[in-house]
């Protein structure tokens, strides 16, 4: 498992949201993980939940935290258990930094009812995709928001943690899968 801060700002529309977009974009050949800050505008056919397309929903964001992860299998329930791992990590480094309880629901993270994050989970014909964006600014969202910065945290340490982190559970999750022997 490769991971990758990329220093440059990108608006995240959904089209970053596609197999082999962290090689194309950092070089990083196979399963890998990178985290990126820009705004969000996701609407649309780039929607990928299809209730929020259905309900004319739209994603925006004036300045978020973006992680896209890719693996190469095609278990979508995988997936999703790891795409929940991954908001899991980011509420406990949340967490960690604050103080503050964040409340943890399915795939989004709460501060009371101000929404922190987005995320959506699915598969391309060649791998497994998951996209979390954590604000960091709240102003003009949607929806009630906070961000990182009303926490005062700094977006690409905080990033750079992150990634580091599940990097590093998804190579020992790997060793423990090689360290035990089969019982009968």
């Amino acid at each position: 498992m490769k991971s990758r801060f990329i220093p440059e700002l990108i608006t995240y529309t959904g089209k970053q949201f596609c197999s082999h977009w962290i090689y194309e974009k950092t070089g990083l050949l196979g399963e890998a993980i990178a985290a990126f800050r820009g705004p969000a505008k996701v609407e649309g056919e780039c929607l990928v939940d299809l209730i929020d397309r259905q309900e004319g929903a739209f994603i925006y964001s004036s300045d978020m935290l973006h992680f896209i992860v890719e693996h190469f299998d095609l278990d979508l329930e995988k997936t999703i258990l790891r795409q929940r791992f991954l908001v899991s990590l980011i509420k406990d480094e949340l967490q960690r930094r604050t103080g503050t309880f964040i409340r943890q629901q399915g795939d989004d993270l709460y501060d009371e009812d101000k929404k922190l994050s987005v995320s959506i989970a699915t598969l391309s014909p060649v791998s497994s995709l998951i996209h979390t964006g954590v604000n960091i600014s709240s102003k003009g969202t949607p929806v009630k928001t906070k961000g990182l910065a009303d926490y005062g945290i700094d977006p690409e340490p905080f990033g750079k943690a992150v990634i580091e982190k599940y990097t590093q559970e998804i190579e020992e999750i790997r060793l423990a899968k090689c360290k035990v022997k089969g019982v009968k």
